[in-house]
């Protein structure tokens, strides 16, 4: 009887023991399920480490087949918005006056009524030594003269005090060849070229200004192309004259880089946008080929006031380079135009910026005031009467792929 007793009991404890064993699997299993890619695709999700867990946007279509690009997914994952466009108001365009010439990287200035378009490659191979002119009041390019023979072919700095043009540095020749330091200046009103002192190192796409009297280049790419620069010099000028013999050193931009919007309003100078890198020359190619290279977009907006010390501004919805002949002043506020964006995370392609960007000076703020009818970036940029205009860039594959393809000339007005 005691035996029996012992033996039920002994029954008892190895079936309670299997039961433990078979919950402990149980809750093993249910743990690694929890922890699977499967299940963490679809839970809730708020573990800020791991940042390609991303909610589908709701205001990205998810039924259907998915769209080539602008809302491809990754393993059922809906990319990060920052790769598709952002919601803005649709804009009605009007097509004007197509360029002479397909124009990317090329550079403009805006005098009055006339737009001063200069350069650019027409394809990879070919670059223009060229300068073209549309009127905004009629709609015609009734313009077209040479410029120097050693003036840089694209990556061009620019700017003007209303007559006079100021030229600086960029990339001389095709395809990715090296920069020249050379510097001019335009007389607008007699069409003569005049040089200026080279600046100290050649550069890539700076961010150039004129501000208190003097020409401030800063920033761009150096020698290689690729390398930020950051370096930041100015000359004193004068109604198309230098009054310095020699640049001078100037407080360091934070952040290096080519293809930035630099903009000056009431007194106050400004470094938007921009990128980190840059395609460069193929190792030992006789053409300088150009070869891919990592770039980093990014959004920062820097200012300088009387306080001489670069300040920190809100960055812009997006990041944005490609830009720095993309923008126009318009009541108190920076308006920019088009650009490119971070690339594809799945794809590598270079992204393409389609929507219009407003920085309102008073408050401070940015906002997406429209829609380009396509995406463009080294687009041309002026405004006139109360139309905003663009010109020339390299526009998207189509609505749905934001990557670049067409070299374009077209003009467009809204």
């Amino acid at each position: 009887m005691v035996r029996a007793s012992a033996k039920h009991a002994s029954a008892t404890a190895r079936l309670l023991l299997i039961c433990i064993a078979l919950l402990g699997i149980a809750l093993l299993a249910d743990f690694f399920w929890a922890s699977s890619p499967h299940f963490s695709s679809w839970a809730p999700h708020e573990d800020k480490r791991q940042p390609t867990l991303l909610f589908p946007d709701p205001r990205i279509p998810t039924q259907g087949k998915t769209q080539s690009h602008k809302n491809e997914t990754l393993s059922g994952r809906i990319l990060s918005a920052t790769f598709a466009d952002l919601p803005a108001p649709k804009l009605k365009w009007e097509k004007m006056a197509p360029a002479p010439v397909p124009r990317l990287d090329g550079a403009a200035i805006q005098i009055k009524d006339l737009l001063y378009v200069f350069a650019g490659y027409g394809t990879i191979d070919l670059v223009h030594s060229h300068v073209d002119i549309y009127n905004f009041t009629d709609n015609t390019w009734r313009g077209r003269f040479e410029m120097p023979k050693e003036m840089a072919h694209s990556h061009l700095g620019m700017v003007t005090d209303g007559r006079y043009i100021y030229v600086v540095t960029g990339q001389y020749g095709p395809q990715c060849r090296g920069p020249t330091a050379h510097t001019f200046v335009l007389d607008t009103k007699t069409k003569k070229w005049s040089d200026l002192p080279p600046l100290p190192i050649p550069r890539y796409a700076p961010a150039t200004q004129l501000w208190r009297g003097r020409l401030h280049v800063m920033g761009g790419s150096k020698e290689n192309r690729h390398t930020p620069a950051i370096e930041h010099w100015s000359l004193a000028v004068k109604d198309g004259k230098a009054l310095d013999k020699e640049w001078r050193n100037e407080i360091p931009i934070p952040r290096g880089g080519p293809h930035r919007a630099c903009v000056v309003v009431d007194d106050r100078l400004y470094a938007i946008g921009g990128q980190e890198g840059d395609f460069m020359a193929k190792p030992g190619s006789p053409i300088f080929k150009c070869s891919r290279r990592n770039e980093i977009v990014y959004s920062d907006v820097y200012m300088l006031d009387d306080e001489m010390k670069w300040k920190v501004l809100p960055p812009m919805p997006k990041p944005d380079s490609h830009i720095e002949f993309a923008w126009v002043i318009v009541n108190n506020s920076i308006v920019l135009v088009g650009g490119t964006t971070e690339k594809h995370p799945v794809t590598k392609k270079m992204v393409l910026v389609g929507e219009i960007f407003q920085f309102n000076l008073n408050k401070l703020e940015w906002s997406v005031i429209g829609k380009l009818p396509f995406r463009v970036k080294t687009t041309l940029v002026g405004f006139w009467d109360g139309w905003l205009y663009f010109t020339s860039g390299q526009r998207d594959k189509g609505p749905d792929n934001p990557s670049p393809k067409k070299v374009i000339g077209e003009g467009e007005t809204r």
